[in-house]
């Protein structure tokens, strides 16, 4: 029998998926702590996916993370959203393309 170890946080649905398959799989629930902390790493794990690969589909687990993250920190969507608008209101976006290469003071 063959076996692999991941360790990791993975969506709702894939201990289904992996019976589905005729595999059986190892699973626990995660404290709110341990939880909070392997949302950090799967962040930085979607968003390294993402810059590897420039897929839409990469990106949009991207943003699944973030809203898993808003929520298990106790901030809604629309709370997340309004924090944005309001700093792109306040220093802009970034359609501008603008790089800044220095600053130079006198």
């Amino acid at each position: 029998m063959r076996e692999t170890i991941y360790n990791k946080l993975v969506r709702d649905c894939i201990p289904e998926i992996i019976a589905s398959d005729g595999k059986t799989c190892v699973c626990e629930t995660l404290s709110d702590e341990d939880y909070l902390r392997l949302l950090d790493a799967k962040l930085t794990e979607e968003l390294s996916e993402y810059q590897e690969s420039r897929s839409l589909e990469e990106l949009a687990d991207l943003l699944e993370v973030l809203r898993a993250v808003a929520k298990a920190r106790g901030w809604t969507w629309e709370e997340l959203e309004q924090a944005r608008q309001d700093k792109a209101a306040e220093r802009g976006g970034f359609e501008k393309k603008i790089l800044l290469k220095e600053v130079r003071e006198s």
